[in-house]
């Protein structure tokens, strides 16, 4: 890979980051700017701040992204397989950013990444597998197991655990009521409003901290893949020392070791991103799919970022925006099954369904064109 285009991969993905920004960090927030607890401003500042926390908060998921979905030999063989994917999965996101759908920059990079490596290693499909010997979904390794059932089970737990802790919270709120005769309304009363008005912001920073353990470093794996493999060619070798940075060498395990300069500018710019666009987003999820009060945000986001703190934890790169939707959905069931626009939903889960065969066959699409010329 040479300088000129492992630069470019760089500065491709932080575009990517930047759209990741005001597309999947406004899922994260919109909960909390719906409820009217902090204004879109504050949302966003919290959301940088706590975003930054969370990149920084290990590397699981970057090194999943870097060596744990394709066969990096690929990555070689055709270096444009990383701005090829970059590219799909970027199309994809302003496509569905300009709908208002939040659909998932995870499985946009994911599904690009898959569909540039086939086109690249000659229709191999075994090259999207990270698993020497072929195909072991047994042991965690490749697309099944680390992208497929996640995108599965996660938002059915996202799901579960909102309609179970919404539910819980209306007996809680019920039973303090029949003994006190206060809270009359449940959810909408000044006092419970108020309680968790504050309760949510600590919901809205757990939210926050697990977005940016979880996306923030996809961006991160893409930029530590480019550059360790600019490195291992020798293409950094005759930079000046003040540029050192550049070079990521592969770790004792066989991965890449995530420098942190790389960890602040992609979190960095996700904030940037999200101060930039999100307001489409944060309508459809908070105002359009389901009317939220506190308590409902509080339940929506505390249950989503329980989901993706766990998958972070293992490094399982799941969607932000599948698990905020599926818990605001649960949350909305526990309150009556009505209550959710249905229609809304359904335009969502289409863009869910869509998004991996899309940006696989965007990017397979990008990579032939590329070898035409």
């Amino acid at each position: 890979m040479s300088i000129g285009l492992a630069i470019a991969v760089v500065l491709i993905a932080l575009a990517f980051t930047y759209i990741n920004g005001f597309h999947d960090t406004a899922n994260s927030i919109a909960t909390v700017v719906a409820t009217k607890v902090l204004t879109p401003g504050q949302a966003v500042m919290l959301a940088a701040i706590t975003n930054l926390i969370g990149a920084l908060w290990g590397t699981a998921v970057a090194k999943t992204i870097a060596a744990g979905i394709i066969d990096t030999h690929v990555i070689e063989a055709g270096p444009q397989l990383l701005i090829c994917a970059l590219l799909a999965a970027t199309a994809w996101n302003l496509l569905t950013w300009w709908l208002g759908l939040p659909s998932s920059s995870s499985h946009a990079l994911v599904g690009a990444l898959v569909g540039a490596a086939i086109a690249t290693s000659g229709n191999n499909f075994a090259s999207v597998i990270w698993a020497q010997g072929g195909l072991h979904w047994w042991d965690g390794k490749g697309v099944v197991p680390k992208v497929v059932i996640p995108m599965v089970v996660s938002p059915l737990m996202g799901f579960v655990i909102g309609f179970l802790l919404m539910g819980a919270l209306y007996a809680l709120l019920s039973w303090f009521s029949s003994r006190t005769g206060f809270l009359r309304r449940l959810g909408r009363t000044p006092f419970v409003n108020a309680f968790f008005g504050k309760a949510q912001i600590v919901s809205a920073s757990a939210m926050g901290l697990a977005h940016g353990m979880n996306d923030a470093q996809k961006s991160m794996g893409i930029i530590a893949l480019a550059l360790a493999g600019a490195t291992t060619a020798g293409q950094f070798d005759g930079l000046p020392s003040w540029l050192g940075f550049l070079r990521i060498h592969g770790s004792s395990t066989g991965g890449f070791d995530v420098p942190a300069w790389v960890a602040v500018v992609c979190a960095l710019t996700m904030a940037a991103g999200t101060a930039g666009g999100g307001w489409r987003i944060i309508k459809t999820l908070g105002h359009k799919m389901v009317k939220l009060h506190p308590i409902n945000g509080f339940a929506a986001e505390g249950s989503s970022a329980a989901v993706i703190l766990t998958a972070s934890a293992f490094g399982i790169p799941v969607s932000t925006t599948h698990n905020v939707s599926a818990s605001i959905m649960g949350v909305g069931a526990a309150k009556r099954w009505n209550a959710i626009r249905w229609s809304v939903v359904e335009r969502m889960v289409w863009a869910w369904i869509l998004t991996l065969p899309v940006t696989a066959l965007l990017a397979y699409g990008f990579v032939r064109l590329a070898q035409m010329f």
